[in-house]
């Protein structure tokens, strides 16, 4: 299984870099950022750093971990565009990125800056087509393609990832359409949720895969809740209403990933949200990924020390 951090865009850059620095250096396997230009609870007029700048300057100081947006908004950018901006932050990264991409939902920001927000079906019929646009890019000398909502003329997208096919990961739970979505396109599939959840809408994902012929094994399986592992997670810290949360002992937590594993789920994202900054972060990715994770993790090699005390300074 692997294990990724999840920093917060909303935090300064040095905390976010210094996150993911640390990640790198004690064995974590990835590091996400969100993609959004504003937070979501009123009054919304908090810092918000620009998800591929951000990950831009995490692939080209950051070792190892893998990167991605956890999601990319279908909304925000033509898919064209976002297969040129993937395929670029590959070659930047050294071929360690996953392209997260999702339908777009967050109203305030979408208002705000006067992006069109479709409905739900409208919305989702173009992430269809984004991922038949993108995979087209990232995999064709020339592209051709006529859709409802994007079109490809012969179009040319060089230079091509570095990886040979770089992921696509799908966000979203919806099991009449999202998972749909992701049985066509995705290498991997995300959502929130606690294991009962992944096991539900996993077998829901393999009937659609079923559907299609489609190996569902072919698909890799994350998700992500809330940590608090007793004497690590800061009460200062607010509380994330309406988010998956686990609260409890190593024991318990590993309790938890043995429920995960037993639903398929392949990556476990932990948000850092609630576990402060500085060393009380620090201390608290440690425990989890040696004493929660170790031994679920897939043998990742630690940095030297000497990394490690950099990235701690």
């Amino acid at each position: 299984m692997r294990f990724s951090i999840w920093p917060a865009t909303s935090e300064p850059w040095e905390d976010f870099l210094e996150a993911a620095t640390h990640a790198a250096a004690t064995g974590w396997d990835g590091v996400w950022a969100a993609d959004h230009f504003m937070p979501a609870a009123p009054p919304a007029d908090g810092p918000m750093l620009e998800c591929f700048t951000v990950l831009s300057a995490v692939a080209a100081t950051v070792p190892r971990v893998r990167i991605g947006p956890l999601v990319t908004g279908n909304t925000y950018r033509h898919p064209t565009v976002l297969a040129k901006m993937a395929a670029t932050l590959d070659h930047v990264s050294g071929g360690r990125v996953v392209l997260g991409l999702g339908a777009g939902w967050q109203q305030n920001e979408h208002a705000a800056y006067g992006i069109e927000l479709h409905d739900v079906a409208g919305r989702l019929a173009r992430l269809d087509e984004a991922c038949a646009v993108v995979r087209h890019l990232l995999d064709d000398a020339r592209s051709n393609f006529e859709g409802r909502f994007y079109t490809l003329t012969d179009a040319p997208a060089e230079p091509k990832p570095i990886q040979a096919h770089l992921p696509l990961l799908i966000g979203g739970g919806g099991e009449k359409v999202t998972l749909r979505i992701v049985a066509r396109w995705a290498d991997e599939w995300n959502t929130w949720g606690l294991p009962h959840v992944l096991a539900a809408k996993g077998a829901v994902l393999e009937r659609h895969c079923e559907a299609i012929g489609r190996d569902p094994a072919a698909i890799a399986r994350s998700a992500q809740v809330l940590f608090e592992l007793d004497g690590t997670w800061d009460p200062q810290m607010p509380r994330r209403q309406g988010f998956p949360t686990a609260s409890g002992s190593v024991a318990e937590l590993q309790e938890l990933l043995g429920a995960f594993s037993e639903a398929k789920v392949h990556e476990v994202v932990v948000p850092d949200w609630n576990l402060g900054t500085g060393p009380a972060r620090r201390e608290a990715m440690d425990r989890f990924i040696e004493e929660v994770a170790g031994p679920f993790r897939e043998g990742r090699p630690r940095e030297d020390p000497g990394s490690r005390e950099t990235a701690s300074a």
